[in-house]
């Protein structure tokens, strides 16, 4: 069966979101994923090599994905909005990709800014499967919703992260709400330098 990968342009809050959707290589979807790239004005784009094997990850096990570019990032329309907008932007990408496999379940990823785009989304409106966080960023901005967040969070986390070093988030970590889990994978830095493959089998290991 040959792979689908599509092209679109959804509609955001603040006009048009590039996006690129992606179903597994060999089955049929049983899973939908919403997944999320860095900061955008850090050079962060969908096409970002740990969004791009977080995407992968999660086609091995069975899950279709869109990934999209934030507002003001490649050919989505808008400007930066500090998080906020981006968290709206997420909303408007979960919506499309729901109401295109509606009888999916489904789960939110992404990595650095955007697992803080997805942790908040998915803390706030439930629903979701798994929140799949991938070099969460302990610094720098609002975590305390967590210790009260229900939802099924994964962290996964560089031995070698700048923006979330082992102590830090191991401090963080222990003041997040259940259900949890934590992987620490042993990579150079942030961007998992060195073991991409590593937390490629990682994601595409998760339980459902």
């Amino acid at each position: 069966m040959a792979r689908r990968i599509e092209s679109h342009l959804l509609d955001g809050p603040a006009g048009p979101l590039e996006a690129l959707l992606e179903e597994p290589d060999d089955r049929e979807p049983v899973e939908a994923a919403v997944v999320c790239h860095p900061h955008p004005l850090y050079g962060g784009t969908m096409l970002n090599k740990v969004v791009y094997r977080l995407a992968r990850g999660l086609r091995k096990s069975g899950s279709v994905v869109l990934r999209f570019n934030f507002r003001g990032v490649g050919r989505s329309a808008g400007e930066h909005a500090h998080g906020v907008g981006e968290v709206e932007d997420a909303r408007a990408a979960l919506a499309w990709l729901r109401a295109r496999y509606p009888r999916l379940p489904y789960s939110l990823g992404g990595f650095s800014f955007g697992s803080r785009v997805i942790l908040r989304l998915g803390c706030e409106s439930g629903g979701a499967a798994r929140l799949i966080a991938a070099g969460f960023p302990t610094r720098g901005g609002d975590w305390r919703y967590l210790e009260t967040c229900p939802a099924r969070k994964f962290f996964i986390q560089s031995t070698h992260d700048e923006h979330g070093p082992r102590p830090e988030m191991e401090s963080v970590y222990a003041r997040i709400a259940d259900p949890k889990r934590l992987i620490w994978v042993n990579a150079r830095d942030h961007f998992f330098a060195g073991a991409l493959e590593h937390l490629e089998e990682e994601v595409a290991g998760l339980e459902r």
